[in-house]
């Protein structure tokens, strides 16, 4: 198992924690799990419902959207984080290309972080405002 630091370490490099002091990270990086998955596992389904989120330590997981692949992620990257944030579908399946090392963060862990961290709100909302600026960029120009 990763120690504490190396989570941290993990989470800087992550987009949606990117305004987040290291003391933040760590209280993140506390309401984790570390899983160790097998390649040809999948994490989630497209369509499906979820609850939690994947911070890739090691390994690659492959993203498929209506069953062609769109990414190949690896060290430090973020799946599933929507389910961080509402209950809606998977927007795609995840599956563990290589045996992979994840550190899990539940919504109920991580909204209670928010809820006894309130200043994490402005951080989490500034990423999440220039992810959708990136998309819009992409998508409109």
């Amino acid at each position: 198992m990763a120690s504490k630091k190396v989570y941290v370490d993990h989470l800087s490099q992550v987009d949606l924690f990117q305004n987040f002091s290291r003391k933040h990270l760590e209280r993140v990086a506390a309401a984790g799990d570390h899983t160790e998955v097998q390649a040809g596992k999948v994490l989630f389904r497209q369509d499906q419902s979820g609850s939690e989120a994947f911070i890739i330590l090691s390994g690659e997981v492959t993203i498929e959207r209506n069953g062609k692949t769109v990414a190949t992620l690896g060290s430090g990257q973020l799946i599933g984080e929507l389910s961080l944030l509402d209950q809606g579908p998977r927007t795609a399946t995840a599956t563990c290309a290589t045996d992979c090392e994840v550190l899990v963060i539940s919504r109920p862990r991580f909204i209670a972080l928010i809820d006894d961290l309130p200043e994490l709100q402005r951080p989490l909302f500034a990423s999440l405002a220039g992810r959708l600026r990136n998309l819009d960029r992409t998508a409109f120009g």
